[in-house]
């Protein structure tokens, strides 16, 4: 298979390697890159941050705390504010300037995925209702992208919510005027763990996981599951492209739970080693 072909004609040159059940970096169709994650002082201004490598794709997230007051119609709850960066360093078909369609589109997914799985209620947010409450600004920006970038994305939001203390927050009484306490920092309270799991569809019909951008590319159609630990079904995203039947579909959410096990139990252990003993 020489790299002429691949150049050329890059869709026949991957369906060579797809009838003998791999690809060209060497992986099964069922088989996920290598995921990395990198917590303890990513971002020092962040108040909670994580770097995210699957693959080659790689993303980090920060997590910044902000006071505000709760709007007039959700007087006990905070704000979640999640933004997706795919800058002109991380490939060469971004370009600089205002967000385009693809990182307009991977934030919406981001803001309906912790909608969806409730991984953090408003109200748990809410410090005085209709006074006071937590802004959490959560950007995520892509340092590299090599394809999958809503895999890598969830993974460094949970991973760096899983991060985040917050000061003791209380309002004085007598003078109205609320009183930050830097000496206790509490953690956030994350009630779910949403992961997500990406796949290309090649043909219509032939699913392979985790796919790289050149893999995206000659896809006729890609979905994304997220699913909490629990094995439920938080979202389905599948921006077009070939549909899937119902055995299909079933088919991802059965492997998508398999792997939220894979990536908790790599979070926590992460997490177990860099926590003070």
């Amino acid at each position: 298979l020489s790299l002429c072909s691949r150049t050329v004609e890059p869709l026949e040159y991957y369906r060579r390697f797809l009838k003998e059940n791999c690809r060209p970096d060497g992986r099964e169709l069922g088989e996920f890159r290598t995921t990395t994650f990198f917590f303890s002082g990513s971002i020092t201004t962040a108040d909670g941050s994580a770097l995210v490598k699957l693959g080659n794709t790689t993303v980090i997230c920060g997590v910044k705390a902000e006071l505000a007051a709760p709007a007039v119609d959700s007087a006990n709850k905070g704000y979640i504010v999640p933004n997706v960066e795919l800058p002109s360093l991380c490939a060469e078909r971004f370009r600089s300037g205002p967000p385009g369609e693809e990182a307009q589109a991977a934030s919406q997914f981001i803001a309906d995925v912790i909608e969806n799985s409730q991984m953090i209620v408003k109200e748990d947010l809410c410090i005085a209702n209709g006074k006071l409450a937590w802004v959490l600004y959560c950007d995520i920006i892509c340092l590299d992208y090599d394809g999958n970038l809503l895999d890598a994305s969830v993974f460094a939001l949970l991973a760096a919510l899983k991060n985040v203390h917050l000061p003791l927050v209380t309002i004085n009484e007598e003078t109205g005027l609320s009183e930050v306490n830097l000496k206790q920092k509490n953690p956030l309270i994350i009630r779910k763990h949403p992961v997500a799991t990406s796949f290309a569809i090649f043909d219509d019909t032939l699913l392979i996981v985790d796919p790289t951008a050149e893999e995206e590319d000659l896809a006729t159609g890609t979905v994304t599951i997220v699913t909490d630990e629990e094995g439920k079904l938080c979202s389905v995203h599948k921006p077009g492209g070939s549909p899937l039947t119902g055995a299909k579909l079933q088919d991802c959410i059965t492997r998508a739970i398999t792997r939220h096990k894979e990536v908790k139990k790599l979070i926590d252990k992460v997490i177990k080693s860099i926590t003070p003993k």
